[in-house]
Formats: C-alpha cells, sequence, structure tokens
C-alpha cells in the first residue's frame, strides 16, 4: 500500500476525531487548513478551534486563509504536493483550482447517507425528519454543494433515544473509520465510485436559532424530535407564564389526549411535566432555566411553582 501524503481540511470536533485517525495512520498528514480563530467563552477571547488544537498539538503546520479563492493562498496549498486532500466540515468552499490541486483530488466526510440530506445540517435535519437511519459518505468532490460522486458509504440506525450530540458522536467514529478504508483503496488503486441520484436528493438546511422555540400546536412527536435534535445546539425552548425561556434538552411522548389547549400544563410530578400539544402530550423530562443548570423535572418543580393549566409559549 502507498504512503498518501494528505492536506486536511476541517474545523469544529466532527473533524477533529477524523484527523486524530489519520494521524494515527501510515499516512504523512502534511499540512492542515482550518477556519481562523474565533471569540469564544464570556471574554470573547479568540479561541483556536478543535482542529487547529489537534494539529498543534501534533506539530502540523496549519494554515488559516479567509478564503481559498486567493491565488497566493491556491500557490502553497499546491505546493504541497498532496496526493489527496480530505475535506470535514471546513466551512469554506473549494474553488475547481483547489479540487484539482491534489494528485487524487478532494475527499469529504459527509454526516448522511448521501443524496439524502445535502448541506450544512444533515444530522439534525434527519432526526426532525424522523429518519431511522443515518451515516456517513465518503464523496469525491466536485463544484457542487454535496453532489460528487460516492467513494463509501456507512450507515447506522437512529434511535428513538438519540439526541443530536450524541447521533453526531457515532458519525463522526464512522466518519473516520470510512475514510481510512477509502484511503486504503486509493492508495491501492481499488478505490470505485458511484454517481449519485439527484432525484432522491433532498436539502438539509442550516439550522437557525429561531426554530429553536416550540411551537406547542404542533403534534408531540414533532416537538419531541426538535427537542432531540437541537441537543445540545441550540436547544428547543418555551416560554413560562413570567415571560422566562425554559430550555427543554430531554422529552418523550405521552400518547393521551387532553382537552386543554396546546401548551397547558396537564400534570407535574417527579415523572416530569406533560404538556399538551396539537396531537397528544409531551413529557418534559430535563430542562433548564437562564443561569442555570440542566435539570430533571421534578428537581425544577421543587423551585419553580408551575401550576396546573398555566401556559406555556405565551409572549
Amino acid at each position: 500500500m502507498e504512503r498518501l501524503k494528505i492536506i486536511f481540511a476541517g474545523t469544529p470536533e466532527f473533524a477533529a476525531v477524523a484527523l486524530h485517525a489519520l494521524l494515527a495512520s501510515e499516512h504523512e498528514v502534511c499540512a492542515i487548513y482550518t477556519q481562523p480563530d474565533r471569540p469564544a467563552g464570556r471574554g470573547r477571547k479568540l479561541t483556536a478551534g478543535p482542529v487547529k488544537q489537534v494539529a498543534l498539538a501534533h506539530e502540523v503546520p496549519v494554515y488559516q486563509p479567509l478564503t481559498l479563492r486567493d491565488a497566493d493562498v491556491q500557490t502553497v496549498l499546491a505546493a504541497h504536493g498532496a496526493d489527496v486532500m480530505v475535506v470535514v466540515a471546513y466551512g469554506l468552499i473549494l474553488p475547481v483550482e483547489v479540487l484539482q490541486a491534489p494528485r487524487f483530488g478532494c475527499i469529504n466526510i459527509h454526516a448522511s447517507l448521501l443524496p439524502r440530506w445535502r448541506g450544512a445540517a444533515p444530522i439534525q435535519r434527519a432526526i426532525i425528519a424522523g429518519d431511522t437511519e443515518s451515516g456517513v459518505t465518503i464523496i469525491q468532490m466536485d463544484e457542487g454543494l454535496d453532489t460528487g460522486a460516492m467513494l463509501e458509504k456507512r450507515s447506522c440506525k437512529i434511535t428513538a433515544d438519540d439526541s443530536g450530540g450524541q447521533l453526531h458522536d457515532r458519525l463522526a467514529t464512522l466518519g473516520a473509520e470510512a475514510v481510512l478504508s477509502t484511503l486504503a483503496k486509493i492508495s491501492d488503486g481499488s478505490v470505485s465510485s458511484e454517481a449519485q441520484d439527484d432525484a432522491l436528493s433532498c436539502y438539509a438546511s442550516k439550522i437557525d436559532k429561531k426554530e429553536a422555540l416550540v411551537d406547542w400546536s404542533r403534534p408531540a412527536l414533532e416537538i419531541r424530535r426538535q427537542a432531540s435534535a437541537f441537543n445540545p445546539w441550540p436547544v428547543a425552548y418555551t416560554l413560562l407564564p413570567d415571560g422566562q425561556r425554559l430550555r427543554i434538552w430531554q422529552a418523550i411522548t405521552i400518547p393521551v389526549a387532553s382537552d386543554l389547549a396546546p401548551g397547558s400544563v396537564v400534570e407535574t410530578n417527579k415523572a416530569g411535566i406533560d404538556i399538551a400539544t396539537g396531537d397528544g402530550l409531551l413529557r418534559l423530562l430535563k430542562v433548564q432555566l437562564p443561569g442555570g443548570r440542566q435539570v430533571s423535572s421534578g428537581d425544577f418543580l421543587n423551585a419553580y411553582a408551575l401550576k396546573v393549566s398555566a401556559q406555556l409559549g405565551k409572549r
């Protein structure tokens, strides 16, 4: 097997998992491209992202251009003489000059079973849609948005208990395994590709914080999926009668009808807080007040007097 010279491009934790796997492999990671440092925390101090932190720990050269469209940036990238560029949640558009620079082009780890859920938020969109299966796809990148030929797929189940964070972590590990397998096939010349069927595609648009507000007129099942998908970010929430935000970290559906209006508190006890919805009840299991920590609904009720028939969600 030929030892490949790799440029890695990525930014968040999802990408860092793949980078760790590449650094531990027989291949050489010659350069790491990642987004510029961003302000973070209460002090808004410039902070390196997860991929840059891994790069610095392994003493691999780091590049943080604002764009890859700049000719000088492209010249530096091409000068690495890489065999392949592995791209994972990088966040910058790769122009054709970059796509064609490595000997075997650029490959991408995408967190869905393409062509389903092309776009920025495939993990959350899959949970919201009620998908029972997800996975990762390794694609040969082209100039389209997640439209390249598929080189490898790995699938996993989505359970009713899965949060967005839990599925993210499973897919990150699966992606790292898949990209190592694909690189082995590229190295020995056995890699094969399959074109995507555009007719089967759908788009996973970027998550907007406004989507986190719960609409109690929707069915309980849809709201439960919303809460699951948006854990750990941006976290589904509703408004308490006093106007405070109540973040909903975990909830389950209760297949019981209620005569109360959607958003009404039906029952409160140690098991949870039951809320009327457009169809069935939603039981809140873990919640959080502003400035507080995530607690069980039972603990929340010990500190907050939430009355039965109180209305949630009203501004």
